[in-house]
């Protein structure tokens, strides 16, 4: 890989990380309530933006750009398990479990969309 790329890799995740951070607390403070709803269109986005990418077969310095660094700095599994278990300790073991399984779910289904849509173009 050459300077160039990892340069792309640094300032994409840059980007990509303050854009989660910003759309997370966009989405959270719209809908409020102790659901972790910004995270979960976080990563829901996230799931569908890399089917896309992996629908159109995307290789090397773009899978490495634009998967990796890109999106991986955008979506956020600590966030998501740091929450659920947070809920967990609150004592909201309801919202707890349906933040695992909705999340599983909807990430799931974005990415056969995504990828499905990514694999039509």
């Amino acid at each position: 890989m050459s300077a160039l790329a990892w340069l792309g890799v640094a300032l994409l995740g840059g980007i990509a990380s303050v854009a989660r951070f910003e759309l997370d607390r966009v989405v959270q403070l719209r809908i409020g309530g102790e659901f972790p709803f910004g995270t979960l269109v976080v990563n829901t986005v996230g799931s569908f933006a890399l089917g896309v990418l992996t629908g159109l077969g995307a290789t090397d310095d773009t899978a490495v750009l634009a998967g990796t660094a890109t999106l991986g700095s955008f979506t956020t599994f600590s966030t998501w398990m740091l929450e659920t278990e947070r809920l967990g300790e609150d004592g909201e073991s309801a919202y707890s479990a349906a933040n695992i399984a909705v999340s599983i779910a909807c990430g799931l289904c974005a990415a056969g969309a995504g990828w499905a849509l990514g694999a039509a173009l």
